[in-house]
């Protein structure tokens, strides 16, 4: 480790009159958790979380909305309204109590919302274009329009100094402002459009109106693209000369985008996911960094430590955004000064805090269950207040790494039994895929973090319930998972694959393949990367009337540039009923429900994905010995009290099973199944 007192990230940082204690920061973003576009606990102890955690600077109000013609897209802070200053003022002050800075990003959303929602008044932009992400047909803003989206700014403006912020930043890539200045949605031939001149015209005086409204003592802020990267769009050049322009506006900070937003692919491209590489537009910062008179900060999949402290040293940042980051670790910062930076837990690009919220939901970490949840979980496991117990685990995916971590973060004796001769159970199966192979840092992360607490880890036991009971356990956690699930064919489901055989390459197949997905997450589309990666000739058949559901907008990009380079055939609203060996080959019947009908593929390899059934055998045979019979008691599990449920007088331990052991889930279950359970017990 760096000593603390060369470490560049740890080096304060003066930002106009705020002294920052270093130089990390959590950029803006907006996790959904406001009730009625308010900032209230959940919203605030997100934030007062990675204040205490030690970071610099955390920003909030990703996209908060200056004005009801800018409805929310997901979950915006409602900036527009006065009754959210006290509630910022809350904010503020634990913010600061805690040692950290606090801003709020301001925006009118231009296009980049709905026609359908909110106040429903017409969406306005700079031109009639219809923004793809999210589908709404603006109308040409007029100049009337234009004088109250200005006032809305500043209005917005002092209420965010009022309520005792450090400052405000402006939102300026895919949202109104910047939709003025691109030359691609920009199209008008009045004074506002045509040339770079004209096309800034609206979006500088919003930023004069709002750094008179600010005062010479509130740092105004903006996040911009400077190359949107796409034919007829914003060049390099032109970026450049747009941020020099802000800067002598009065303009305190830049906050680096380079892209654009306006599709699901080009945000992919803005915000990296796993599988591509670390920090891809940091020396393009670099480059804005040396151009323009003012701090600089970006943000983009910098996820690990080296890349952020990297950036500081070599002088291409100010500030070093580590957002998505924080929402998997928000106590980063304090555990670098504590020379504890090797158990950061780490981000690893899975994108689903992301693909959450645009789910309709709200952000939530693939493995940390309390980023969000922290007005009811804490991040810091407490330790055990009574004796210390012997605790069994059966099972080291991602379920029993979390309870065995839990359980000895809180002094307890953990034995963890693991069949294979490795641990990481389905999660493993997703990082077989090369462009997923960053999943495996979930189970990483806890190996070690068990190593560190003594949990004792015994690999290559098929635990039996005798190999449980030799432990004298007092607390037994079964984490077995499930197995492949093909029962629901009415026939030939013995002469079916599954995704597990396909990640695993035990299966390799070729020629003619149908792929069935009744699952609709990551598994399916996982194997099927991987087979047309492996030379099959591929056709995907869901019962869905989309492609894989509970895929977000961050990961399916990823997914169909493998379906559109292998010309994937997809099939919708078909439910595979049956397999049937023909002449050497399989046919696979499809019934469409719409129609009634059934049609037949003759193909090589049918494969199919419909989730896993538990492997229970081991935890029904501890039943009846246990002292709750398995019961938990879901009321207690809620709350957070321990589990005390007695139905078996003769019984030696309590007995309970969690994530896919149960039933067929994802990740984010299977960790928080093991984590609210083991705080308490």
């Amino acid at each position: 480790m760096t000593p603390r007192f060369m470490d560049p990230l740890l080096e304060p940082f003066q930002l106009k009159h705020l002294q920052l204690r270093n130089r990390v920061v959590s950029t803006s973003h907006e996790p959904a958790y406001s009730e009625e576009g308010m900032p209230k606990e959940r919203y605030r102890l997100y934030h007062v979380e990675k204040a205490k955690g030690g970071i610099g600077l955390t920003m909030i109000g990703g996209s908060a909305i200056v004005a009801p013609d800018s409805p929310a897209a997901f979950g915006n802070l409602h900036i527009y309204k006065d009754e959210i200053v006290p509630w910022l003022a809350e904010l503020a002050d634990a913010v600061h109590e805690a040692g950290a800075g606090v801003m709020c990003q301001i925006t009118h959303l231009g296009r980049r919302t709905s026609n359908y929602t909110g106040d429903w008044l017409p969406v306005v932009a700079a031109s009639p274009l219809r923004e793809p992400a999210h589908r709404a047909f603006p109308k040409a803003a007029e100049r009337w329009d234009l004088d109250r989206v200005v006032r809305a700014y500043t209005d917005a403006t002092i209420r965010c100094r009022e309520s005792g912020l450090d400052g405000v930043e402006l939102e300026a890539y895919g949202h109104l402002l910047d939709g003025f200045w691109s030359p691609a949605t920009n199209h008008r031939d009045d004074e506002f459009g045509g040339s770079l001149e004209h096309r800034l015209r609206f979006p500088l005086r919003v930023i004069r109106a709002v750094r008179e409204a600010a005062g010479p003592d509130f740092v105004i802020g903006i996040r911009m693209s400077l190359d949107e990267g796409m034919p007829g769009g914003l060049t390099k050049d032109e970026g450049l000369a747009i941020a020099h322009r802000v800067v002598e506006e009065g303009v305190d900070f830049i906050s680096i985008i380079r892209g654009r937003i306006d599709t699901d692919e080009a945000l992919s491209r803005v915000i990296p996911p796993m599988g591509t590489a670390s920090a891809p537009h940091l020396q393009f910062a670099g480059e804005v960094k040396r151009s323009v008179g003012v701090p600089v900060m970006h943000a983009a999949r910098i996820h690990d430590v080296a890349t952020a402290r990297y950036a500081i040293r070599e002088g291409l940042l100010d500030l070093v955004g580590m957002t998505r980051a924080h929402i998997a670790d928000p106590h980063i910062v304090a555990k670098i000064r504590s020379g504890a930076e090797d158990r950061i837990r780490p981000c690893v690009g899975a994108g689903y805090c992301l693909d959450a919220i645009y789910q309709a939901s709200d952000a939530k970490c693939i493995h940390n269950p309390a980023t969000g949840r922290e007005d009811r979980l804490p991040h810091v496991v407490p330790p055990a207040a009574g004796p210390p117990q012997k605790a069994v685990v059966v099972g080291a995916g991602p379920a029993g790494l979390e309870a065995a971590r839990v359980l000895g973060e809180r002094g307890h004796r953990v034995v963890l039994f693991e069949a294979n001769a490795f641990p990481g159970g389905q999660v493993r199966l997703a990082s077989y895929l090369p462009r997923r192979r960053d999943m495996m840092g979930v189970i990483d992360w806890r190996v070690a973090e068990c190593k560190h607490l003594g949990v004792d880890i015994r690999y290559n036991v098929y635990a039996e319930a005798a190999d449980v009971l030799a432990e004298k356990p007092d607390v037994v956690i079964v984490a077995t998972g499930g197995l492949p699930n093909s029962g629901f064919l009415t026939e030939g489901a013995e002469l079916v694959s599954d995704a597990w055989d396909v990640l695993t390459r035990s299966f390799r197949a070729s020629g003619a393949v149908l792929l069935y997905d009744d699952n609709g997450g990551h598994p399916g589309m996982d194997a099927a990367e991987a087979l047309v990666d492996g030379g099959a000739r591929l056709e995907f058949v869901t019962p869905e009337r989309t492609l894989a559901p509970d895929v977000g907008g961050m990961n399916y990009p990823g997914y169909f540039k493998a379906f559109a380079a292998h010309d994937v055939r997809v099939t919708l609203c078909h439910r595979l009923v049956a397999v049937e060996r023909r002449n050497g080959r399989l046919v696979a019947r499809l019934h469409n429900e719409y129609a009634d009908t059934i049609q037949e593929r003759v193909v090589d390899h049918v494969v199919v994905e419909h989730g896993t059934l538990p492997q229970d055998e081991l935890y029904f045979s501890l039943v009846t010995d246990s002292y709750n019979l398995g019961e938990v008691d879901q009321e207690a599990l809620l709350a957070l009290r321990p589990q005390s449920v007695r139905h078996n007088a003769e019984g030696r331990y309590q007995l309970f099973r969690i994530g896919d052991a149960v039933n067929s889930r994802n990740v984010h279950a299977a960790v928080y199944d093991a984590y609210r359970l083991c705080l308490v017990l």
